[in-house]
């Protein structure tokens, strides 16, 4: 009798090992409660505002002279840009800036004896904003020409950027948002699962760089004014319940 009632206490032991480890193969084979998933919105675009600074001086030990030959400059510099199609009155001037400049001097022997006053030296330079794009970038690359008039023009580098930045980041947003959902959904079918509501949404950081440049991104976000054409995108990360 107690060996009839062992073997039917084990036959259940066995039923129900069975039974737990089935349901174990089939709860492994079904999704997670959940799924997080990246995506990315990326477009190139290119830029429809263009910022040009340059910058002209004049030294002379006289500071009036100094400043007639700048004012003289000035006048060139103006006439140049205007001829080439620029109103006078994107033309945005800065302050002079006034700086006395020494010689160091050295005695025969290397030791250093005092300074000599050279002149004074006055700074100013134009700043130019506009949407004509390639005439702005042409004058920027013409500007040497005024050496031909007797004026040392310091010419920079143009800085590109776009107007419609805030519009471009909402497309921008949408794409991370959309990619973020098909993977999302593509997980959820091949894990056997049905793709729920959206737990949470959070948006990463916006990057610009230029195209096809060796740019990379950095955690508090890139903004490239070098290159008028340029490329940004962004990311979603979304979490979804899985029903």
């Amino acid at each position: 009798m107690k060996q009839y009632t062992n073997a039917i206490i084990f036959g259940i032991a066995i039923v129900a090992s069975s039974i737990f480890l089935g349901k174990a193969y089939t709860d492994r084979s079904k999704a997670d409660g959940e799924i997080r998933v990246t995506g990315l919105g990326k477009t190139d675009f290119s830029s429809d505002l263009i910022v040009w600074e340059g910058e002209f001086s004049s030294q002379n030990k006289d500071l009036k002279q100094s400043y007639l030959t700048l004012e003289k400059n000035k006048a060139a510099i103006n006439e140049y840009l205007v001829n080439k199609g620029i109103k006078s009155q994107q033309l945005i001037y800065s302050a002079v800036k006034t700086d006395e400049n020494f010689k160091r001097l050295y005695s025969s022997d290397g030791k250093f004896i005092g300074e000599e006053f050279v002149g004074y030296e006055l700074t100013q330079t134009v700043k130019i904003e506009s949407n004509d794009v390639d005439k702005i970038e042409k004058v920027s690359r013409e500007i040497t020409e005024l050496l031909n008039q007797g004026v040392q023009f310091y010419s920079e580098s143009p800085r590109y950027y776009y107007t419609k930045l805030a519009d471009l980041k909402i497309q921008m947003i949408s794409k991370a948002t959309q990619d973020a959902r098909l993977r999302a959904e593509k997980i959820a079918e091949f894990s056997g699962g049905k793709l729920g509501k959206l737990e949470s949404a959070r948006m990463g950081i916006f990057q610009i760089t230029g195209q096809n440049s060796k740019e990379t991104y950095s955690w508090g976000g890139t903004f490239n004014t070098d290159s008028r054409e340029k490329s940004a995108s962004i990311t979603m990360k979304l979490t979804y319940k899985v029903d």
